[in-house]
């Protein structure tokens, strides 16, 4: 049987999650603080798995809905 692909997302979150856990996770860019709340690194890991798997993120979909009141 054929193994399954892992998504996008799947594969960017463990990325992120192995990057905490050596420590080297930054908030930002590289020059930001090195993140060492473990609720912080889940948000970025969700954060970037969207952008990752190019689904909307909450702020486009907050951007949108203020345009159409408009």
């Amino acid at each position: 049987m054929a193994k399954k692909k892992e998504s996008a997302m799947k594969r960017k979150v463990k990325k992120v999650f192995h990057e905490y856990g050596e420590g080297k996770l930054h908030s930002g860019s590289k020059k930001g603080p090195v993140v060492k709340n473990r609720k912080q690194a889940i948000a970025i890991a969700l954060s970037e798995g969207r952008k990752a798997e190019g689904k909307k993120t909450s702020k486009t979909i907050k951007r949108h809905k203020k345009a159409k009141k408009k």
